[in-house]
C-alpha cells in the first residue's frame, strides 16, 4: 500500500508517521506539506491512500517563507484536483480542528464529512478528529487504514 501523507504541521505529521511505523508501513509512506507539493505528489506517482490534513498552506513552508496564503479548506482543493483527473486513491482526513469556517458559517465535522461524502464519494473514507493529548485518533485512524487494507486484500 503507497501512502501519501499530507501534513504541514511536524508534531502531528510525526505522531501519524509513528502510527504508520507500528503499523508496518512506514516504507510506504510519501509526504506532502502543502496544497502544492501534494498535487505535485499526485501527479507523478500513485498512492493507494492518502491521509490528507484539511487547512494547509498554498506551498511548502520554507526558512523565511510563509508558504503562501493558509487555506482552511486546503484539503478540499487536493480532494478537487484528485477528482478532476479521476485519481481513485482512498482519502482519509485527519484534521486537529473540531469545526471550520466558511464565511459566516460554521461547519462541524458531521457536516463537514456528509460534505466530503457527497462531493468525493469514490474516493472520501471518513474524517478522523486529531487531538494529540489524547490517543482516540491513533485507534481511529488505524482502524481506517485497516479496513482499507482487508478491501484491498478482497480486491486481488
Amino acid at each position: 500500500m503507497n501512502i501519501l501523507l499530507i501534513e504541514d504541521e511536524a508534531p502531528k505529521r510525526d505522531n501519524i508517521r509513528s502510527l504508520l511505523e507500528q503499523m508496518g508501513l512506514i516504507a510506504l509512506v510519501s509526504e506532502a506539506r502543502s496544497v502544492g507539493s501534494a498535487i505535485r505528489a499526485l501527479r507523478t506517482s500513485s498512492f493507494d491512500l492518502v491521509i490528507l490534513d484539511m487547512s494547509l498552506p498554498t506551498f511548502d513552508i520554507a526558512v523565511g517563507e510563509s508558504g503562501g496564503r493558509p487555506q482552511g479548506f486546503g484539503g478540499v482543493e487536493v480532494l478537487r484536483y484528485m477528482d478532476r483527473f479521476k485519481l481513485r486513491s482512498a482519502v482519509i482526513v485527519v484534521t486537529a480542528y473540531p469545526a471550520f469556517s466558511e464565511g459566516n458559517l460554521e461547519i462541524d465535522l458531521k457536516s463537514l464529512t456528509d460534505q466530503l461524502r457527497d462531493q468525493h464519494p469514490t474516493i472520501f473514507k471518513g474524517i478522523v478528529f486529531y487531538n494529540s493529548m489524547f490517543s482516540e485518533w491513533r485507534e481511529e485512524l488505524r482502524v481506517g487504514i485497516e479496513g482499507l487494507l482487508r478491501d484491498e486484500n478482497s480486491d486481488r
